[in-house]
């Protein structure tokens, strides 16, 4: 129900509640009026008894006395409209202020949105800070770890040109010496000794560093199997040695016991 219709029903509910009280005061007046004067009248009946009775006429109320129904029915309507209106003004600003709560609420909860929102997009911020800040971090030490290594393998790479060297020179000495040809590893070895430059990286960036790095640790690994490959052979080589000489001291022990008597003296053979 709408707020006009509310207010036609009361004022019909007031109406009605008007023409009752209207009729019922009608009805009521001539009582209120009549009983004085009957009154009057049992009074004037006992004097009259003593007295000869004149002839009697029914009073009239003056035309001034007469009460205005309609002024009171008006006045009372206005009173009513009066009151009715006030609840109507009272409502409506209870409505109002009821309507300026939810705006108020409303804009509050906007203010809240927003600060979470701002709250939310600081807090990413951070976050991404920290992460690039930890990426930082992180290449930075990758890349102290692969200057230190590329150190290491220089000093490795020096040790083993030195090392290299020498055992080059050794292997041209032994050569001289035995008058053997030398196989193609350790030719290999001897040329890679005398091509051996040494190594300048003050120049390279980043990327050129861990290409060289690189480079570097396989060289390295290369080297480590060709070490590895050169002790087996070595060991190899002494456990041949080893056979020779046990089967040398055999054959030695067997052409003495077939020569008799024969023997060294003074070095040389009877």
């Amino acid at each position: 129900m709408s707020d006009t219709e509310e207010v036609e029903q009361v004022e019909e509910e007031y109406e009605e509640e008007a023409q009752e009280e209207e009729s019922q005061e009608q009805e009521e007046e001539p009582v209120v009026e009549e009983a004085p004067q009957v009154e009057e009248a049992y009074e004037e009946a006992e004097e009259e008894e003593e007295k000869p009775k004149p002839k009697l006429t029914a009073p009239k109320i003056p035309d001034g006395e007469k009460v205005d129904f309609d002024d009171i029915q008006k006045k009372r309507q206005n009173k009513d409209l009066i009151e009715l209106q006030s609840l109507i003004d009272t409502h409506f600003e209870a409505r109002k202020k009821e309507e300026e709560d939810i705006i108020a609420l409303k804009d509050r909860i906007e203010k809240r949105r927003a600060e979470r929102a701002e709250q939310l997009r600081i807090r990413t911020e951070k976050e991404k800070e920290r992460q690039t800040r930890l990426a930082e971090e992180k290449a930075r030490r990758e890349e102290q770890d692969l200057m230190r290594r590329a150190e290491d393998d220089m000093k490795k790479k020096k040790a083993l040109s030195s090392m290299g060297a020498t055992y080059s020179s050794y292997l041209a000495k032994a050569d001289q010496k035995r008058g053997k040809k030398q196989t193609a590893r350790e030719m290999k070895k001897k040329i890679l000794a005398d091509r051996r430059k040494p190594l300048n990286v003050d120049h390279m960036n980043d990327d050129k560093l861990r290409e060289k790095a690189k480079e570097m640790w396989d060289w390295l690994y290369q080297l480590e199997s060709e070490k590895f490959e050169m002790g087996e052979k070595l060991k190899k080589q002494k456990y041949e040695i080893t056979t020779l000489h046990r089967r040398v001291e055999e054959l030695s022990k067997f052409s003495k016991k077939a020569a008799g008597g024969k023997g060294k003296v003074g070095g040389r053979w009877k």
